[in-house]
């Protein structure tokens, strides 16, 4: 009888698309790969392959950003610490911000620059500023995956460019995201849109940063009481576009990771199209 009771109880939620997910099982993303997440619980409203192990190009910042905030909050570094570009951190190449050989940039300029314009200069900087090399720093970067219980994922440099053992998972990626947002000076960078960095000798003017995400937003696609609030985007010819993004709909927050979408620079940015999408459809959710 009390099996009964339950199996009816489950068909009314089912009839009524009470079960977490069940609103969404006609989502169709571009991405091969993508996971929807309750920000404040971990709950996983929608899944698609979020598990296999993928590249996540420059999404792997959001580890970089973390491990640079946390040695912030220890007290090992500060924001108004004063770093020197090496010979190394500005030949990286890709995306970039155009620091010179022995151009001095403070840290918190240079998390805005990995944050909001996904600068691999930047990066190496504060990955080389924190562990004293890029190599020494990645071993901190699995570490931490480690003690936040992401399986499918292992990292080989700071910036998430192309390496055949750099992976990880749209699941492990949005894991990543939840702890960071709880770090509040995380929060403020990823959610900046625009951004000057102080002026320096190369650089008299100042850097100007626009969001990789929310410079191709203008605030029109999604309906009222619905806005993404920040994100980070990536890509390789690898990796394809990916994602992390973080919204809010109807006064509550979410995380959205898709990887691997078809396209590039040139194209239909489809990362950003899929995250549109589902936050369009969780805010018409009934």
């Amino acid at each position: 009888m009390r099996k009964r009771i339950i199996s009816i109880g489950l068909a009314i939620c089912l009839l009524l698309g009470l079960t977490p997910g069940a609103w969404a099982a006609g989502l169709e993303v571009a991405a091969p790969s993508a996971i929807l997440m309750d920000a404040a619980t971990g709950t996983i409203l929608w899944e698609k392959d979020a598990h296999t192990r993928l590249a996540p190009a420059s999404v792997t910042k959001i580890m970089t950003l973390l491990l640079v905030l946390e040695a912030l909050d220890s007290g090992k570094i500060a924001l108004t610490d004063t770093v020197t570009c090496s010979e190394v951190a500005a030949g990286f190449g890709g995306s970039q911000i155009w620091l010179k050989p022995g151009e001095e940039m403070t840290v918190d300029d240079l998390l805005k620059a990995v944050a909001v314009q996904s600068a691999n200069d930047a990066t190496v900087c504060l990955a080389e500023y924190v562990a004293g090399s890029e190599e020494a720093f990645v071993q901190l970067m699995n570490q931490k995956a480690a003690e936040l219980g992401m399986k499918n994922t292992h990292f080989t440099n700071a910036t998430g460019l192309t390496d055949t053992e750099h992976y990880s998972s749209a699941a492990d990626m949005a894991k990543l995201l939840q702890a960071a947002l709880h770090n509040t000076t995380f929060r403020t960078i990823f959610t900046t849109e625009h951004y000057t960095t102080t002026a320096t000798a190369q650089h008299p003017e100042g850097v100007s940063l626009t969001s990789t995400l929310l410079g191709k937003l203008d605030g029109t696609e999604l309906p009222t009481g619905t806005r993404i609030e920040g994100g980070k985007t990536g890509y390789t010819a690898a990796a394809g576009l990916c994602l992390a993004s973080l919204a809010t709909v109807n006064g509550k927050e979410y995380i959205l990771v898709t990887l691997a979408a078809p396209g590039d620079h040139g194209t239909e940015q489809y990362n950003i199209r899929d995250a549109v999408y589902v936050y369009r459809k969780l805010a018409d959710k009934k």
